[in-house]
């Protein structure tokens, strides 16, 4: 009897050894995209459009508005800095992270002044992956993306 109760504690030992790193590895990625979310944001507010374009894959798609997908490093720079020169500014919300194996999607609610003094506020939407060197970068971003909703 005493070695059978010395192998269950040893299997739950491995089971809880097993399952701490496993939840080490996942907060471990889901700060490394959150690193990755926030670099862009904190580069955009600056108007470093090098280091927001770092944040992206070179295939990226962004969906600057609804229905109209915008890839490849010039027009996406084009797009970014029209934003910069507007002076459009935004506040960030609470994140959520899904992963999954090399892919992770990115849940976020962001807020923008309006010129008409009102306030502009969706769901940013944001596909990443996991490129050959390790490091996480958007492959699909799409800032409105419960535009849908709306849709009719």
């Amino acid at each position: 009897m005493r070695s059978v109760n010395t192998a269950l504690l040893a299997v739950a030992f491995m089971f809880t050894a097993v399952t701490t790193q496993a939840q080490e590895n996942k907060m471990k990625t889901q700060s490394e995209i959150l690193t990755v979310i926030n670099t862009m944001t904190k580069a955009f507010a600056k108007g470093d459009i090098d280091t927001v374009m770092s944040t992206y894959a070179p295939e990226a798609v962004v969906v600057g508005e609804p229905g109209n997908p915008i890839t490849g490093d010039s027009a996406l720079r084009s797009m970014f800095q029209s934003y910069v020169e507007a002076g459009v500014a935004f506040t960030y919300g609470a994140h959520e992270v899904v992963v999954a194996g090399d892919t992770a999607l990115h849940l976020m609610k962001w807020t923008a002044p309006q010129p008409d003094g009102g306030e502009a506020s969706a769901l940013s939407v944001a596909v990443l992956r996991r490129q050959a060197d390790g490091r996480w970068k958007m492959v699909i971003d799409h800032p409105s993306g419960d535009a849908v909703m709306a849709a009719q």
